[in-house]
C-alpha cells in the first residue's frame, strides 16, 4: 500500500505534520511519502492569474502524488475556524487541472491544536469541501492540546486514551478503494 500524508499547513513547524507523520507511521507495511506544502507554494488562486500563469507545473506534481499513492493521510490546520489558505490555494489550482483532486482516494482525516478543540472547525469545514473533489473520507481524529498530548521528541502521541483511539481508527480503517 502506498500511502501519502501531508499537513494543510504552510508552517515549518507545523504540528498538524508531525501528526499527520505520525499517523502514518501506524500503517503497517505502508510505503509512505510525507508531502511539505511548502513545496507547493503558487500565488493565490484567481482567474484572472490563471489567464496569465496557465496551468503551474507544480500543481501537476502535487496531483501526481495523490495520483501515486492508493491512501490519504490528511491533518488539517485551523485559521480562523476554517482550513488554512495553503492548503486551499494547492487544491484550487489543481482542482483547475483534475475536479477529482483526491482521486476518490480513501482518507484519514486529522487535525490538531494547541487549544481544547482540536480544530474541528478545519476538520467540519474539510468534511464538506473533501468529497467534492474525490476525497472519500473514511475516518476522522482530532488531538486536542498538542503540547499536553503529544510527545514531539518521541514523535507520537504521549496521552494513552487519544493513542489508543488513533490506532483503533487505523486498525479498523478500510483503505481499499471505491470501484
Amino acid at each position: 500500500m502506498k500511502l501519502l500524508a501531508f499537513a494543510g499547513s504552510s508552517s515549518t513547524k507545523s504540528i498538524n505534520k508531525q501528526l499527520a507523520t505520525y499517523a502514518a507511521s501506524l500503517f503497517d507495511g505502508a510505503e509512505t511519502e510525507i508531502l511539505d506544502l511548502n513545496d507547493f507554494e503558487l500565488p493565490l488562486y484567481s482567474v484572472d492569474k490563471e489567464k496569465k500563469m496557465g496551468q503551474p507545473p507544480v500543481a501537476r506534481v502535487f496531483l501526481d502524488k495523490i495520483e501515486w499513492a492508493d491512501m490519504l493521510v490528511i491533518s488539517v490546520a485551523e485559521h480562523n475556524a476554517g482550513m488554512t489558505v495553503a492548503f486551499k490555494n494547492i487544491y484550487d489550482w489543481a482542482s483547475r487541472q483534475k475536479k477529482l483532486v483526491f482521486d476518490n482516494k480513501p482518507v484519514l482525516l486529522l487535525s490538531t491544536s494547541p487549544g481544547g478543540y482540536g480544530a474541528k472547525n478545519a476538520l467540519e469545514a474539510t468534511k464538506i469541501s473533501l468529497p467534492r473533489y474525490g476525497g472519500d473520507i473514511r475516518g476522522e481524529f482530532s488531538l486536542p492540546k498538542f503540547q499536553e498530548n503529544f510527545d514531539v521528541e518521541a514523535g507520537k502521541i504521549s496521552n494513552k486514551e487519544y493513542d489508543d483511539a488513533l490506532r483503533d481508527i487505523i486498525r479498523n480503517f478500510n483503505y481499499e478503494k471505491k470501484a
